[in-house]
């Protein structure tokens, strides 16, 4: 059995413990508060984006359908993974890692373009290509950034180095529930008919489908890659938040275990002293 010396020091390190997590949490709920609003509001926007744009394809001359509805050829497939910067969010790193390595694409025919430091290391050591790592972005993510990474890609796909480009990121449906997906950016998925006046609308482009799309796909692979980080970044401090609320919980209950186990050693340690005062007392008197 631990010492009563043993037990003690024990305790103050969970009780230390229990209070680094305590902060972590209340700073991880004003930030999820402050994220929570942003993806709200955004999500409509990027979903509704996402199905537009499909429909513009689907409606568009042969040629475009070609390049941006069809698998390009001979190129890798691009991936950009979202996660954090940082530990301590319990699943939220392993599952977007778990994500690629458990989806159809092979690792031969991945090019990884990381966003966040988690994830990048961890797909580095299972072997996948990283082709660019922007981490800082996750600090604070802009639509400059997501803008810029968009150029650089799409330029990429155009030129038939990458064949389709996906992002995996974590979706924030609530508070405590966030779903890692990954999605397909390029080439677009064809889409239903959208109902009403635009399930029969023509598409007419000014000057030219290929120049005016040229302009647009770009503004939409920078819209999507811009919502993802809004809901990652949301989906990122929900995920610390109650990490460290179960941290703090088991922290509390692990000192009172400790506060019971000092409570018995003290217990046994004034049991054992009044155990000897007793038998030298009898010794002295026989």
């Amino acid at each position: 059995m631990a010492s009563m010396r043993d037990i003690k020091r024990r305790k103050a390190s969970v009780q230390s413990t229990g209070q680094i997590t305590k902060a972590m949490k209340l700073v991880s709920t004003v930030k999820l508060q402050k994220a929570k609003g942003r993806a709200e509001e955004s999500k409509p926007y990027f979903n509704y984006l996402y199905r537009v744009i499909s429909s513009m394809l689907q409606r568009s001359t042969p040629e475009v359908k070609e390049k941006y509805l069809k698998d390009n050829s001979g190129g890798k497939k691009a991936i950009i993974v979202i996660s954090s910067n940082r530990g301590l969010a319990g699943g939220y790193n392993s599952n977007i890692v778990k994500l690629i390595t458990g989806s159809d694409i092979k690792k031969e025919d991945a090019v990884i373009y990381a966003i966040g430091k988690k994830a990048a290391d961890a797909l580095r050591r299972k072997g996948y290509e990283i082709a660019d790592d922007r981490s800082e972005i996750m600090n604070a993510p802009l639509y400059s950034d997501a803008s810029t990474l968009a150029k650089d890609i799409m330029k990429e796909y155009e030129n038939g180095k990458i064949s389709e480009i996906y992002i995996a990121y974590t979706v924030f449906k609530n508070t405590v529930s966030h779903i890692p997906t990954l999605l397909r950016l390029l080439p677009t998925q064809e889409f239903e008919a959208l109902e009403g006046d635009e399930a029969i609308t023509l598409m007419n482009f000014e000057p030219e489908p290929e120049e005016a799309l040229q302009m647009i796909m770009p503004k939409y692979v920078s819209g999507e890659i811009y919502g993802a980080l809004i809901e990652a970044l949301a989906s990122e401090n929900g995920a610390r938040m109650q990490a460290m609320d179960n941290a703090t919980n088991n922290a509390e209950e692990m000192i009172s275990s400790l506060e019971l186990m000092y409570n018995r050693a003290r217990q046994g340690t004034i049991t054992q002293e009044l155990t000897e005062i007793i038998s030298g007392a009898n010794a002295i008197n026989q």
